[in-house]
């Protein structure tokens, strides 16, 4: 077996101190940039590589993050997750990524896991039901917890997430405002913060305009691209004859759109559609996706400084931060058809 290559074997073959090949390798602003290149460059040429669990005994930290989300395959997530991964790599922090699918059981391992590895800290988008207690089991064994997305009751740590409540009500006002009176809303659900607010932001902005809010215009469940396809045979077949929907977000309203064009009708012209997060694919959608940008770079950006500050010792303010969303307006709203137009 090949000798394991050390800091020592380096600084001899370029005749430096180990100490200066140690401050080197771990960018210290005390070495000139063309010594610290000059070194780099040696350590890849003999096959150097750095020792994480030395480093972490010297100084009780690992660089490890552990990031768990719903699902990766989720565009939303994976915007989020760019985004602290863009931030965690000024710091040179190194993030393992799990997907919890809404087990509680998977999470919980997952963070089991990292306190075995020594991470220095977790961000997660929590799963469905998931217990106060498994946040206090990261941050009472001295990893810190930052939330996104979702909220837990009694969690008292940093959450960043956008405001889904207003966000919804302005897809919901843009609706109304455009003539539409018979409002779907598609997808969610209510055992999350999210499905929650997003339902209280389209009740309220009904009520705020005088229109009776009917229970039998919402089709819950969906959250995927299939969800919403499958939802367009319930939308369509609704004795209320909605005119518009609100979908939990542009997958769903994808699909839905997908779903009212196989049934022969035009989006933004028989039907209207709202999506939420302002995925890449809305704009290129066919018809463009009027949609609510959901602020998700603010929130994985804000989410990785928060936890990264709580590392460096600086204070990081618990408790819910809000991101405001913006209303983005394409071609899948229309004012609402006359009853002439129809006949």
């Amino acid at each position: 077996m090949a000798q394991k290559v050390k800091l020592s074997t380096i600084a001899e073959e370029l005749g430096l101190s180990t100490a200066t090949v140690s401050l080197a390798l771990r960018d210290s602003p005390l070495v000139a940039d063309s010594t610290r290149e000059r070194i780099k460059e040696k350590a890849i040429e003999l096959g150097y590589i750095y020792n994480r669990r030395a480093a972490s005994l010297r100084t009780s930290r690992s660089g490890i993050i552990g990031v768990v989300v719903h699902d990766i395959m989720n565009p939303f997530y994976a915007e989020i997750l760019r985004a602290i991964e863009s931030e965690l790599d000024r710091s040179r922090q190194t993030f393992i990524l799990s997907n919890h699918y809404d087990s509680v059981e998977k999470q919980r391992n997952f963070i089991e896991t990292l306190l075995q590895l020594g991470g220095d800290g977790v961000i997660m988008s929590p799963a469905i039901g998931t217990p106060v207690n498994d946040i206090k089991l990261a941050e009472d064994n001295g990893m810190p917890a930052i939330l996104i997305a979702r909220q837990v009751a009694g969690a008292d740590v940093p959450t960043f997430r956008g405001d889904d409540a207003y966000g919804i009500a302005l897809a919901t006002n843009h609706l109304i405002s455009l003539g539409h009176r018979n409002i779907a809303m598609v997808g969610g659900t209510d055992q999350t913060s999210t499905g929650r607010e997003r339902y209280k932001g389209y009740v309220d902005a009904l009520k705020k305009a005088g229109i009776e809010v009917d229970p039998g215009l919402r089709i819950p469940g969906p959250r995927t691209k299939q969800g919403g396809f499958e939802a367009a045979v319930n939308f369509l077949s609704m004795p209320q004859k909605p005119t518009a929907a609100v979908c939990w977000n542009d997958l769903v309203a994808i699909g839905l759109m997908n779903g009212i064009s196989r049934a022969g009708l035009t989006v933004g012209v028989d039907i209207s559609v709202t999506g939420y997060d302002d995925l890449e694919e809305a704009a290129i959608a066919t018809p463009a996706l009027t949609t609510v940008y959901n602020g998700q770079a603010d929130v994985g950006r804000s989410a990785a400084r928060a936890l990264l500050d709580k590392l460096n010792g600086s204070s990081a303010a618990d408790g819910l931060h809000l991101v405001k969303p913006e209303m983005r307006i394409r071609q899948s709203t229309a004012p609402l058809k006359k009853v002439s137009e129809n006949g």
